[in-house]
């Protein structure tokens, strides 16, 4: 069962799990498909993402293992969420799961934010697919 202070979400991506990590962890991709941010994939490392009209919202990485899960606290500051990527090999791609929880569904700011981010990532997601396959190609 779910919990319902989160968002859940899984996108299949026909790349290898390195290349999804890739796009989870290096900044300059990172930024391609989702925010700006020195987002790095170390246990500790504090970073901010460039949110645009939201702002820079501080987050602190808590759990990496590569290429199969990374873990970070989100806008700390304000709706203090966590955000989890676990990656999982299928096929000749990989699945990405997406958990976004810990919205505080008593205050209208995290009622807000759960509203916005639960229809604003599913297309986050199909955005990086689209990142990927440009890269594919590119490269």
């Amino acid at each position: 069962m779910t919990e319902p202070d989160a968002i859940h979400c899984d996108q299949f991506l026909p790349h290898p799990p390195a290349t999804v990590w890739k796009a989870l962890t290096d900044p300059r991709l990172h930024a391609r498909w989702w925010a700006a941010g020195d987002v790095r994939a170390e246990v500790g490392h504090r970073f901010t993402l460039d949110m645009g009209q939201w702002g820079e919202q501080p987050c602190e990485v808590i759990e990496v293992e590569p290429e199969r899960l990374l873990s970070y606290r989100f806008a700390r500051t304000t709706i203090d969420t966590t955000i989890t990527w676990r990656l999982e090999p299928e096929g000749n791609g990989t699945r990405l799961f997406l958990e976004h929880a810990g919205f505080d569904l008593d205050t209208p700011m995290g009622r807000s934010a759960i509203e916005g981010m639960g229809r604003g990532w599913p297309s986050l997601l199909r955005h990086l697919a689209t990142v990927l396959g440009e890269g594919e190609a590119a490269g």
